[in-house]
């Protein structure tokens, strides 16, 4: 009987790849998830030695993306959102409006299609949460309030992100009457969150105490995997709800529960895992050839995502009621882009919206951001010092 191998070599060689790469990544000081893109470029079909199966890393990635959302659906808090709202909504919606107009603008330049040019935009308008938290804990403010803002204020964008995932299949459905498919995509979204908000918090709370007081901990880890990917196929095959959505609200029901912190200690290594799989499977799709070939485009658009976003970001401070040095901290912990850049580009390449190489120069401009996101922290002093030496300009932005 002939047996294939290729989804085990493909997991046991991203697996000791990203070990080997990550381990390499944080020894240079770089975030470990630069490493994990590399183990998946050196196993790709467009470098020489193994050869992952995509196709197996892929559908691996999907389960990266559910207990990814799952992950950042427990960690949730409208009353932490609700606290810094003046500032991190709007602060949200215009940055990532600005950006999205911006990479549109781009992509029309360099000649792509108004829909890749979007999918482009929305890509480089949200930051990693990843990274952002990283960055946030190596210097110490994550419990300031200028953190509390920058935290929350990507919480916002991610949900926008999760929103734009649920229309992008709908408004690329060729349906005679786009304004009706949206509404009933809005409409199914609404009554799943409803279910999931409503019985959900109870049923699935009451389930989870349940098989706690079994005792048993490998129950308990079934039962919060099986509800993770459950509730995202449940929502994709009954509600046509995208699978993140499904893990996201999951993750939000669950962290209401009275046992949300064993659930969130059990599922970390769940997402852990998973993740780095994405990150792998994601570093599979790029050809270097491609991103050599058009590095003059890597340059610009990772020039975009850093320093414009950086800039915009920080501009917000004219009308938002914010002190400078939230906004300057929001300003460094916003210039990159990660994890919903990918899944965002993803989604795009699967609807025909972007074609491999596009989405290419996406992933290099990632890479470039998260590598040099480090500085834009170190850089925080200098630009508060700068911004204080003209006394107008620092009244004009320290609104706080």
């Amino acid at each position: 009987m002939h047996t294939d191998f290729s989804l085990l070599a493909t997991i046991t060689m991203a697996v000791l790849f990203a070990f080997l790469c990550g381990f390499a990544a944080r020894k240079l000081r770089l975030p470990s998830l630069v490493g994990y893109l590399i183990a998946g470029l050196l196993i790709s079909p467009f470098t020489p030695g193994f050869v992952g199966d995509v196709s197996a890393a892929s559908q691996l990635a999907e389960v990266g993306v559910i207990f990814m959302m799952f992950g950042v659906g427990l960690h949730f808090s409208l009353r932490d959102l609700w606290n810094v709202r003046q500032i991190a909504i709007p602060g949200a919606i215009l940055q990532t409006t600005l950006s999205t107009l911006i990479g549109l603008a781009l992509g029309q330049l360099w000649g792509w299609s108004f829909e890749a040019g979007l999918v482009l935009g929305l890509s480089i308008s949200v930051a990693s949460t990843v990274v952002l938290l990283r960055g946030l804990t190596d210097h110490g403010l994550v419990s300031t309030p200028h953190g509390r803002v920058a935290i929350g204020w990507l919480v916002f964008e991610d949900l926008a992100t999760i929103v734009i995932l649920v229309l992008m299949p709908v408004l690329v459905g060729g349906s005679s009457n786009p304004l009706v498919s949206v509404g009933v995509a809005l409409l199914k979204t609404a009554v799943f969150a409803v279910i999931m908000l409503v019985i959900g918090t109870r049923v699935l709370s009451w389930l989870l105490t349940q098989i706690a007081y079994t005792r048993s901990r490998e129950l308990f880890i079934l039962a919060v995997v099986a509800l993770a990917l459950g509730t995202s196929f449940a929502a994709f095959e009954l509600f046509g709800v995208s699978l993140a959505l499904g893990a996201f609200l999951a993750g939000v029901v669950i962290g209401e529960s009275d046992v949300h912190h064993q659930v969130n200690a059990e599922a970390v290594p769940f997402r852990d895992f998973f993740s780095v799989l994405f990150f792998v499977s994601v570093g599979m799709l790029v050809d270097p050839a491609v991103v050599m070939a058009n590095i003059g485009k890597v340059v610009v658009l990772s020039l975009l995502v850093i320093v414009g976003k950086g800039v915009i970001t920080l501009l917000l401070g004219f009308v938002l009621p914010s002190s400078a040095r939230t906004m300057i901290v929001a300003a460094a912990g916003l210039s990159q882009i990660g994890e919903f850049s990918f899944i965002v580009g993803q989604a795009g390449v699967g609807l025909g919206l972007l074609d491999g190489d596009q989405y290419g120069l996406i992933l290099a401009a990632a890479v470039v951001s998260i590598v040099v996101n480090p500085l834009m922290f170190a850089l925080i002093p200098r630009v508060e010092r700068a911004l204080r030496g003209v006394p107008w300009l620092w009244r004009l932005i320290d609104r706080g």
